[in-house]
């Protein structure tokens, strides 16, 4: 799966850390989501979609792989 949420966070002018405490994480958690070595459970993804206001698909996305 790939993800857009670095340049989403950056846009929004968020650090891992202000990201991680708005939705209640580490910002461990935040990196490890970035660079693609974890993949959020369905509930952190719509805690995302409700902070952007964007729907899950706009910052993750299979790949064919998947």
């Amino acid at each position: 799966m790939k993800n857009t949420l670095k340049v989403e966070r950056a846009i929004n002018n968020f650090t891992q850390d202000e990201l991680a405490k708005k939705i209640g994480v580490s910002r461990q958690t935040i990196n490890s989501i970035e660079t693609n070595r974890y993949v959020p459970s369905t509930v952190l993804a719509l805690k995302l979609s409700k902070l952007f206001n964007k729907p899950v698909n706009d910052f993750f996305n299979l790949e064919e792989k998947d």
